[in-house]
């Protein structure tokens, strides 16, 4: 009796003077950390169907956040220069400014999506009729290598009666070249997950081809830009890109007197030509750039690819043990349109060397226009 009075003489002013001080202790630690809260939403209006694990819609938890007004002005107020263009407001941890070209499945979890990654990335610009040359370049790639395939003739569905082609990447659009294609769909943000790009043509031989091996010899050799080597005598435009039996790689050639200024310059070092150029992931990046949107056919781009890697001449070479045949197909140089009582192939042939002549003079005006500017500052 006498503790009960005594307590209600003074706990009363104790139990007041704590709930005092922890009601300014909670509203500093409100202050400090602005509240973010979960709730649940149990019925949610969307079905998923069976998990990974079996469990139904009805056993999923689905959250939405929550939050305080001093939590929402602060989001707002995110801005950091460093993002990419266009991505300043969001949070740094949220942005993905990269991705890649890996198929992937409509259910299961997102991490057991790949059973393998590729490594390196091969493109045919395609047309129906070289099918089973097709075929038979990418039965020489392994799992390593991801399959893409540019249609220029707009027939896609045949393709399915391939096997491989089922996990290759299929891209259409009619009477476009490789480069144009090149342009559009291998932006090097897009093929950042491959160490190399191949962009070849379509009349290619590789009997005597094995993709390891060119890889190894391109790493082995260092170097950025590549391509096999060519059969002798087939299809030879360049002295550069002919094969020499008694080497792995060459890098430099003798040409016609006068055709090359500088032993280090195209087209007698730091070239290969546009058929079939194999690039690794940092020297793409800079290729990429070099594509003009307009000039689809790319004359002109073999000799300016030494813009992209210094030294050009150590970096660019030909890989002589790796070797393919030019078979000299003009499926695509009949994709043109007869002009003027010029054939089909003539018309697409001028349109080249117009580009090539764009090109070169774009590349001139675009050196001096640097300069001048350089000067000025």
């Amino acid at each position: 009796m006498y503790r009960s009075a005594f307590c209600r003489k003074n706990c009363s002013p104790r139990l007041i003077i704590t709930a005092v001080i922890g009601a300014v202790f909670g509203f500093f630690v409100g202050v400090s950390f602005p509240s973010v809260s979960l709730y649940k939403i149990r019925n949610f209006p969307l079905s998923l169907g069976p998990s990974v694990g079996g469990a139904t819609s009805e056993s999923k938890q689905f959250y939405m956040v929550g939050s305080s007004e001093s939590y929402r002005a602060n989001i707002y107020k995110i801005y950091v220069p460093t993002n990419p263009h266009g991505a300043e407001t969001l949070p740094p941890a949220i942005v993905v400014p990269e991705t890649d070209l890996y198929l992937r499945r409509l259910w299961g979890e997102p991490s057991q999506d790949l059973k393998k990654k590729p490594k390196y990335l091969v493109t045919f610009t395609v047309g129906i009729d070289q099918m089973n040359n097709i075929d038979k370049c990418v039965k020489k790639f392994s799992e390593d290598f991801q399959i893409m395939l540019f249609h220029y003739d707009g027939r896609t569905t045949e393709w399915d009666r391939l096997e491989w082609s089922k996990t290759a990447i299929h891209v259409s659009a009619r009477k476009q070249t490789k480069w144009w294609f090149a342009k559009r769909f291998l932006h090097p943000d897009i093929v950042a997950a491959y160490e190399y790009i191949f962009i070849w043509d379509e009349d290619l031989g590789v009997e005597n081809f094995n993709a390891e091996r060119y890889i190894e010899l391109v790493k082995k050799h260092d170097l950025e830009i590549s391509q096999p080597g060519l059969e002798p005598n087939v299809g030879l435009t360049w002295q550069m890109t002919k094969r020499r039996e008694d080497q792995e790689v060459h890098k430099f050639t003798k040409e016609k007197p006068g055709w090359c200024s500088d032993p280090h310059f195209p087209p007698c070092a730091a070239f290969v030509e546009i058929m079939a150029p194999v690039f690794s992931q940092e020297a793409w990046r800079c290729v990429w750039y070099l594509i003009q949107n307009d000039l689809v056919h790319g004359w002109g781009l073999d000799f300016a690819l030494r813009r992209c890697v210094s030294p050009a001449h150590e970096k660019i070479g030909v890989v002589d043990s790796q070797w393919i045949v030019h078979q000299g197909i003009r499926s695509l140089g009949n994709q043109g349109e007869t002009l003027g009582g010029i054939s089909p192939r003539d018309a697409v042939r001028i349109r080249s060397k117009i580009e090539w002549a764009m090109f070169q003079k774009r590349l001139v005006n675009a050196d001096l226009a640097y300069v001048a500017q350089r000067g000025k500052g």
